[in-house]
C-alpha cells in the first residue's frame, strides 16, 4: 500500500513495532497539544477580559483614562524581564517546570488585583500578573522539543503553534465578551469582577502540574543575574523618564534627558551580554540572517498588538456628546468591538499555517505585517462611527493574528539546536519591550492636550490628537516590520534543505567546509 514502510523497517526512523503517527499533530502527541490549548486559552482570557473594563478600572482607582496605559507599561516592562529569565530557566531545568511556576505566580497576582483598593498596589499586582507572557514561548519550546527527530519539525511546530495561538485568540474573544457582560452585571461588586479569571488560572496550574510532560533537552549554564539587573535598570530609567514627561509636561527638557539616558544604557547592556558565555538575552542568535528580522518584527509588532489595546478601549468608551469624539459605548458594547478584533485575529492565526504552505512563511509574514499597518492607518480618517472602527480593526486583526502565530514558530525554526527556548523567549521579550515603550509613550500622547469640560473642569478622556498619534505610530511601525522581512532569505523558516543552513549563527559569508 502506498505510504507504508517496507517490511522490517520502522517508518520515519522509529523503532520496529512503533506505529507511525497519523494526523496533522499526532507526531507531537495530541494530548500534549490539547492540554496546551487550555493553557493558551486561559492566557487569551487574561488578555481579553480586562480590556472592556479599563475605563471602569480607572474610575474604581480614581485615575485618568490616559493613566491606564501605565498599567500596561508596568506589566509589559516586568514581562520583558521575566520572559527571558523564564525561557532560560526552561532551557536549564525544564520548560514544563517553569510553565507551572509562572502559572502559580499569575494566580496569586490575579487574586491580589481583586482585593487591591489603591492604584500602587493594583499596579504592582497587574505588573506581576504579566508573568503569563512567558507561557507561549515555554509552550513553543515544549512543542519543538516533542517534534525533534521528525522530518518536518518546523512544519509540525508551525501547525501546533498555530493551534494553541488560535486557542489564545478564542480565549481573548471569550474574555472580552465575558469581561463586558460580567462587568455590566456585577459592577457593584467590582472585586468579584476582577477575580473571575483567577479560577481559570488555578485550572492551568492543575493541568500543567498533572498532565503536561516535561521536555527532555537540557542546556548547561546558569541564569545571568547581572544581565537581569542591567535590563531592569534600562527599563526602569526609560519608563521613569516617560513617567516624568507625563507628570511635568512635554515642555520640560530634563525628563526627556532621563529617557535618552535610559536608551543609551542599552549599549553597555548589549556589550555585557555579548561577552557572557551564557547570557540572559543571547544577542548572538541575531547574527543569523533569518533571526534578526524576526526579532525586529516582534519589537515593532509589540507596539500595536500590546500597546494599542488600552487606547482602543478608552476611545470606544469616550462620549462624543461630551468631548466631540469617541464612540460612547457601554462596557458590554465595548466587548463587542474587542471581540470583533480578536475574532479576526483568530482567523489570521488559524490560517497562517495553511497560507504558509501555499506560499512561504516569509511571504506570509510580510503580508501579515502589511495588513496590520494598513488597518491602523485606516483609523486615522475613519474613526467617527462603530462600523468604521470595527472594519479597520478587523483588517489589523487579520494580520496581527497571523503574526502572533508566526513569530514564535519562525524563531524556533531559525534557532540553533539547544537554543529554542532562548530564541522564542527573545521574540516575546522584544515584543513586550515594544509594547512597554509604546504604552508609556501613548500615555504621554493621550494626556497631552487633554480636553476640558464645558464647565471648565478637567475631563477624564484622552485627547483626540493623542489617539491619532497612537494609530499613526502603530501603522507605520507595522509597515516598517514588513520592509524588514523583505531581506529574510526566501526559504527561511521552512523545512526545505536550503533553509536548514540558515539556522547557523555564523556569518553568512563563511566558506562552506
Amino acid at each position: 500500500m502506498a505510504g507504508r514502510a517496507p517490511s522490517g523497517r520502522a517508518p520515519s526512523g522509529r523503532a520496529p513495532g512503533n506505529r507511525a503517527p497519523t494526523g496533522r499533530i499526532a507526531g507531537l502527541g495530541g494530548g500534549l497539544v490539547g492540554f496546551l490549548v487550555f493553557v493558551e486559552f486561559t492566557s487569551g482570557v487574561l488578555q481579553g477580559y480586562y480590556i472592556p473594563l479599563l475605563t471602569d478600572i480607572a474610575r474604581h482607582l480614581d485615575i485618568h483614562d490616559a493613566d491606564v496605559n501605565w498599567l500596561e507599561a508596568a506589566q509589559l516592562m516586568l514581562s520583558a524581564i521575566a520572559v527571558p529569565i523564564a525561557a532560560k530557566l526552561g532551557d536549564l531545568h525544564g520548560h514544563r517546570r517553569m510553565l507551572l511556576v509562572s502559572a502559580a505566580i499569575t494566580a496569586v497576582a490575579t487574586g491580589v488585583m481583586a482585593v487591591a483598593d489603591s492604584f500602587p498596589v493594583f499596579l504592582v499586582a497587574w505588573a506581576v500578573q504579566g508573568v503569563y507572557a512567558a507561557w507561549l514561548p515555554l509552550q513553543v519550546a515544549l512543542i519543538h522539543n516533542r517534534a525533534r527527530g521528525l522530518a518536518d519539525q518546523a512544519a509540525q511546530t508551525r501547525r501546533a503553534t498555530g493551534l494553541i495561538v488560535a486557542a489564545l485568540q478564542l480565549g481573548a474573544i471569550v474574555g472580552a465578551l465575558a469581561g463586558g457582560q460580567v462587568g455590566g452585571a456585577l459592577g457593584e461588586q467590582f472585586w468579584l469582577v476582577l477575580l473571575v479569571p483567577g479560577f481559570l488560572v488555578v485550572g492551568v496550574c492543575l493541568v500543567v502540574g498533572l498532565r503536561v510532560p516535561e521536555s527532555q533537552d537540557r542546556q548547561a549554564g546558569s541564569v545571568d543575574a547581572t544581565g537581569a539587573a542591567l535590563l531592569s535598570v534600562v527599563l526602569l530609567v526609560i519608563t521613569g523618564g516617560l513617567t516624568f514627561v507625563r507628570i511635568n509636561g512635554a515642555a520640560e527638557i530634563w525628563p526627556w534627558l532621563v529617557t535618552a539616558a535610559g536608551l543609551l544604557l542599552v549599549v553597555p547592556f548589549v556589550r555585557y551580554e555579548l561577552r557572557r558565555e551564557d547570557p540572559l538575552v543571547d544577542f548572538r542568535v541575531l547574527r543569523s540572517p533569518s533571526m534578526w528580522p524576526v526579532q525586529l518584527t516582534a519589537g515593532l509588532f509589540g507596539i500595536s498588538v500590546l500597546g494599542a489595546q488600552g487606547p482602543l478601549s478608552t476611545f470606544a468608551r469616550t462620549d462624543p456628546e461630551v468631548y466631540g469624539y469617541g464612540l460612547g459605548l457601554s462596557t458590554s458594547q465595548v466587548s463587542i468591538v474587542i471581540g470583533g478584533y480578536v475574532i479576526s485575529m483568530l482567523i489570521g492565526a488559524s490560517q497562517f499555517s495553511r497560507i504558509s504552505a501555499l506560499t512561504t512563511p516569509r511571504t506570509t509574514l510580510i503580508g501579515a505585517a502589511t495588513l496590520t499597518g494598513t488597518g491602523y492607518l485606516l483609523l486615522v480618517p475613519f474613526h467617527d462611527s462603530l462600523p468604521q472602527v470595527l472594519a479597520s480593526m478587523v483588517v489589523a486583526g487579520l494580520g496581527s493574528g497571523a503574526l502572533v502565530a508566526a513569530l514564535p514558530a519562525a524563531a524556533a525554526a531559525a534557532a540553533p539546536a539547544g537554543r529554542t527556548g532562548v530564541a522564542t523567549g527573545l521574540t516575546n521579550t522584544t515584543k513586550v519591550l515594544g509594547g512597554s515603550f509604546a504604552s508609556a509613550t501613548f500615555a504621554v500622547a493621550l494626556a497631552a492636550g487633554a480636553p476640558t469640560l464645558a464647565d471648565g473642569s478637567a475631563g477624564t478622556a484622552g485627547s483626540l490628537a493623542g489617539y491619532v498619534t497612537v494609530w499613526v505610530i502603530c501603522g507605520v511601525t507595522a509597515l516598517a516590520a514588513a520592509v524588514a522581512l523583505v531581506v529574510v532569505p526566501r526559504l527561511a523558516f521552512s523545512d526545505a534543505p536550503e533553509a536548514t543552513d540558515l539556522r547557523s549563527v555564523a556569518p553568512a559569508t563563511d566558506p562552506a567546509p
